[in-house]
């Protein structure tokens, strides 16, 4: 294996002038470092990053600290995307990344710090967790460097990226208020989720806006799952008759609504009108398609790593990030027939 002593015998210089041409140190001539490149590639160089890593006491690496991936999840396609704009930006800039799963065993006995460090990662970026995850109050404690997603707590060494979940939620109610709908129910996610609150909300805020009242009773959880969305969305139906829009706080809980309206004999959008949120892949293929609020989700994942990088090397950078969400009209909702 070649060594930066092989490339320093044979391009005539120093061992010291070799790391520091590599390293790009603006301390070496040009014509050096290029006589070094050229050099480094004829003997086919590979730095040993761990041992670089060791002496710069960065490992030019970070990590994506997710909870609840599972073949549930899989449908929503959430994480994927922000996995995908997370690598992208990070490979674009030179860092390597770590895939964490906080909900396995292992892990979970472990803190925060324990597994940055035992996996040496510069920093790291945190999707899906609760508010009362223990790892978000270890988070905000640790000196190790952080970015959340959907998680609206900043400190030093803390930033985050999101959307404006209660404008968009609002902008939902708003169409289908639009729409003529004026009993508007909400399937929203769980009560530990800070997107859950913010959607909820922006559902209350749009409704008042509107001249329309809040009933609590409208206003059921779904846990941000198809099936559990499905059973919730029977319920209120059952119960309140009066109810002619739906209003989700995710595609995956929307389908769900979709199934329990065809099993209900409800036809949507005549009978019964559904919005989602997220725009998932799916959210375009169901029938009747979904009406949504879309966010750029990979977007997300590529801000969270533009972050987390720039803190990592010290740039000034704005710690809260905001991204839009866009009404997507789809063929879910229609005019109030009743």
């Amino acid at each position: 294996m070649t060594t930066i002593k092989d490339i320093a015998r044979v391009a005539g210089v120093s061992v010291t002038t070799v790391s520091r041409a590599l390293n790009g140190y603006s301390d070496v001539n040009e014509k050096t470092r290029q006589k070094i490149a050229a050099v480094a590639r004829e003997l086919n160089y590979s730095p040993n990053t761990l041992a670089r890593g060791l002496v710069m006491q960065k490992s030019k690496t970070i990590g994506l600290l997710v909870s609840g991936i599972s073949r549930e999840s899989v449908k929503d396609n959430f994480t994927f995307e922000v996995l995908c704009g997370v690598n992208e930006r990070a490979s674009t800039l030179g860092y390597d990344l770590i895939l964490f799963n906080t909900n396995t065993m292992m892990q979970r006995e472990k803190t925060y710090t324990q597994l940055c460090r035992e996996r040496r990662v510069d920093g790291a970026i945190i999707q899906g967790i609760k508010k009362e995850d223990p790892y978000l109050k270890e988070v905000v404690e640790s000196d190790i460097p952080c970015v959340l997603v959907d998680i609206p707590v900043h400190s030093n060494s803390v930033g985050y990226v999101t959307t404006d979940n209660a404008l968009g939620a609002k902008k939902a109610v708003e169409h289908l208020a639009s729409l003529g709908h004026k009993h508007i129910g909400m399937i929203n996610g769980h009560e530990d989720a800070f997107v859950s609150q913010e959607r909820l909300n922006g559902y209350r805020e749009a409704l008042k806006e509107c001249g329309l009242s809040f009933r609590s009773e409208w206003v059921v959880s779904g846990n941000f799952e198809e099936k559990k969305a499905e059973k919730a969305v029977r319920e209120l139906i059952n119960r309140h008759k009066e109810v002619t829009a739906i209003f989700c706080a995710s595609d995956l809980m929307a389908l769900g609504a979709l199934k329990a309206c065809k099993e209900l004999g409800l036809h949507v959008p005549k009978e019964m009108s559904i919005v989602g949120y997220d725009n998932i892949v799916l959210a375009s293929y169901s029938s009747p398609n979904l009406t949504t609020v879309g966010q750029e989700v990979y977007q997300i994942g590529y801000e969270a790593a533009d972050l987390l990088i720039e803190m990592l090397e010290g740039k000034e950078t704005n710690m809260k990030r905001y991204l839009d969400t866009k009404l997507i009209i789809r063929e879910s909702t229609d005019k109030n027939h009743n």
